[in-house]
């Protein structure tokens, strides 16, 4: 019996990898975040299978469910929105299939911050603009930031920055970046990437809340940086024909010589 952890990707229901799907197919039992997960991404489950909808269930709670699967000897596709990697509280599962001794495995998915940036048709990191993305967000009531981790400390590398899970706090976003970004910076708010009601602001860091109003729903990701808006960016050199790199040699003495057989 085996625990498969699986990234369900920001929302589209096809934005989910072949690796996960079929995982979801194969396992008789489902456990999914239902606030964040379309039901659209159920129809893979085997018919017959056990689904349950997380969403308002505590920790001990879902462990109860899969402590269940595990007695039965089935297989767990338990499924979380976007990537596992940040801030989907698969660690603290993890932990306790640990002590439990109960196997597990990881999927990753597609991140929100990807889907947004591909919404947007923009490259977050571009040559002499930004070639750090920072995935970050403001304290709430359930995580708290360590201090090192400010928004001005972020702001000040130039990164391009991906604030994720504070639309609720969008006065206190501007009031931290505006003194280190200025004014003009540009800033996106996207709800709902890839979904059917995704919405999009863009905007600067002045104007921004005024764009977005008083309607600050939840679900929604703040893109900030230069990287958003600017055509003024040079060539990558990698397509470059006067770049010398292993799989285009240039020059009477490339770095990479090619070696006849």
């Amino acid at each position: 019996m085996t625990v498969n952890f699986i990234g369900a990707g920001p929302g589209a229901a096809d934005l989910i990898t072949v690796r996960g799907r079929d995982l979801i197919a194969a396992c008789p039992v489902c456990l999914y975040a239902g606030s964040l997960i379309p039901e659209a991404l159920l129809q893979y489950c085997p018919e017959g299978a056990h689904i349950v909808n997380t969403a308002s269930l505590s920790l001990d709670e879902i462990m109860a469910e899969i402590k269940k699967a595990h007695e039965n000897n089935q297989d767990v596709a338990r499924l979380h929105s976007g990537d596992l990697s940040v801030w989907s509280a698969m660690g603290e599962q993890i932990r306790r299939l640990k002590a439990l001794g109960i196997e597990y495995k990881v999927t990753p998915g597609v991140p929100s911050f990807a889907a947004a940036a591909a919404e947007l048709q923009a490259e977050l990191t571009l040559p002499g603009v930004a070639q750090s993305v920072v995935l970050t967000r403001t304290q709430g009531r359930a995580s708290s930031m360590l201090p090192t981790e400010t928004l001005d400390n972020f702001a000040a590398t130039g990164a391009t920055l991906a604030i994720h899970l504070s639309i609720q706090a969008l006065s206190k976003v501007v009031q931290q970046l505006l003194p280190r970004l200025g004014a003009d910076c540009p800033i996106v708010v996207i709800w709902r990437a890839s979904w059917p009601d995704q919405r999009i602001v863009r905007a600067t860091l002045g104007t921004i809340e005024q764009a977005v109003g008083e309607n600050c729903q939840r679900t929604a990701l703040i893109l900030v940086g230069k990287a958003l808006d600017t055509e003024d960016f040079s060539d990558s050199c990698l397509y470059s024909g006067s770049y010398d790199r292993r799989f285009r040699p240039v020059g009477t003495a490339p770095r990479f010589p090619t070696t006849e057989s």
